[in-house]
């Protein structure tokens, strides 16, 4: 029998805002537009950051290139970390001929012989797709042979954008993992977090304080998340998405299903780290949970607030254009609000509609949002005057062209921003970049150009 998801169910997602009156798309994809990642890359960035399983790409050893770490996924794995390795069949003109099944059943041996994952997940391509071959008869035959789960990913590039390949990666561990297993407990208070990929070591901001209230992690999808956690994740109390809402169509079969409850948050900044808080604890629905959640965001606020004042006098009155993809359009503008810049402008272009409003939300009715941020942002850095740039790295060069400040807040960057020392981590990098005379400097014309 064929696991291959219905594309069109995901992308008119019942659960999306902008669908309970109007059946419309989530970023549907235009034909022959491949910028911005495809839904191969996108349901990588969903599942690679299972350290202990094998990711193999049934495809052109280009599509593993390509995508394979680019983001700082960070783990807490004891074992041997398969985030570090690429795997790939690596399709011939003659397994296009001849159909590269036999090929994938002898990379999937190798592996399992040499390697022993906790489990493989198998992903489909461009080519793998088109010429027809059947990872699911192959995962099947495999899980039998060697008693540990294969999960074929359907999410060849053509279908749609990276986006979409997020939710393939979702429906894919829902149909094949999620259900699976017993936890060998339960407790009151178990949650999963979905859409947390740990860049950077984001969740590790805000964890230890869901551990002091007695909140337990039960899986992770998939942010230091293990696969035999994930199978359990059926039994947990409240799914708790974390700023993607991509993964959106997961949490609603899961709540029809197993009768999970979800919620959507974000722990960027200060304002939503305490409201994500508090939501949890208000989800959970018990009283004296609810009351130590309250005392430890006053403790952590208060701490947070000492240490930001000398920041906010240098921030007064500074203007940020913020250039970045999906919930990071609204989750780290609302950082930098919380640290008193004023943002002018996000863009929206690889965003969801559900991200488009809360970034609406965000900045008021005078933000720009940017559907085309390559051509409108060295426009609107003259229009606002702004100070700073937030972007992607080749944003660089408009930031030294306008002789305003600049920092990389894209997938490579090194630090994370999530949670309350996260906006210290993002206000110190504001201050060094804002301080830093090399970008006003190497924008300079020469002497004997005037």
């Amino acid at each position: 029998m064929s696991s291959k998801p219905n594309v069109k169910e995901l992308l008119i997602e019942s659960s999306c805002e902008h669908n309970s009156k109007k059946r419309t798309p989530c970023n549907a994809p235009t034909p022959g537009a491949t910028s911005g990642g495809c839904a191969f890359e996108g349901a990588q960035i969903s599942l690679f950051p299972y350290a202990d399983a094998v990711h193999l790409v049934h495809g052109s050893m280009t599509c593993l290139g390509s995508s394979w770490e680019t983001r700082t996924t960070k783990t807490s794995w004891q074992g041997r970390d398969f985030t570090q390795m690429g795997f790939a069949t690596d399709i011939s003109v003659n397994d296009v001929i001849f159909s590269g099944e036999k090929k994938l059943t002898g990379a999937i041996a190798y592996i399992v012989e040499l390697y022993a994952p906790e489990a493989v997940f198998v992903y489909s391509t461009c080519v793998t797709a088109l010429i027809g071959d059947d990872i699911d008869q192959v995962c099947a035959q495999s899980a039998e042979k060697y008693g540990i789960p294969f999960v074929p990913v359907h999410a060849p590039g053509f279908v749609g954008s990276k986006n979409l390949g997020s939710r393939l990666g979702g429906e894919a561990v829902f149909r094949h993992l999620i259900g699976t297993k017993e936890p060998d407990k339960v407790t009151p208070f178990d949650i999963n977090l979905i859409g947390e990929y740990n860049v950077t070591g984001d969740m590790w901001q805000y964890s230890h304080l869901l551990d002091e209230l007695g909140i337990r992690v039960l899986s992770s999808l998939s942010g230091d998340g293990r696969v035999a956690a994930i199978r359990t994740a059926h039994r947990a109390k409240l799914n708790v998405i974390v700023c993607a809402k991509s993964l959106v169509s997961l949490t609603r079969k899961m709540e029809e299903k197993y009768q999970i409850p979800w919620i959507s948050l974000s722990f960027y900044g200060k304002r939503d780290t305490s409201d994500g808080l508090r939501s949890i604890a208000t989800a959970l629905g018990d009283p004296d949970l609810i009351e130590r959640t309250n005392q430890l965001i006053a403790r952590e606020e208060e701490q947070l607030e000492q240490q930001l004042q000398p920041y906010r006098v240098l921030f007064a009155g500074k203007k940020a254009v913020l250039n970045t993809g999906g919930n990071k359009s609204w989750s780290i503008a609302a950082a930098l609000q919380d640290l008193g810049l004023e943002v002018v402008g996000t863009s929206v272009r690889k965003a969801t509609e559900d991200d488009r409003t809360k970034a609406r939300k965000y900045l008021g009715e005078n933000g720009v949002l940017m559907m085309n941020p390559g051509a409108e942002q060295a426009k609107l850095i003259d229009d606002t005057e702004a100070h700073l740039l937030l972007a992607g790295g080749r944003s660089l060069y408009t930031a030294i062209k306008k002789g305003i400040a600049f920092i990389d807040v894209n997938q490579e960057k090194k630090k994370s921003y999530g949670g309350y020392q996260g906006l210290l981590n993002l206000a110190e990098d504001v201050k060094n970049a804002l301080e830093n005379p090399v970008f006003s400097l190497v924008g300079r014309k020469t002497p004997w150009s005037h």
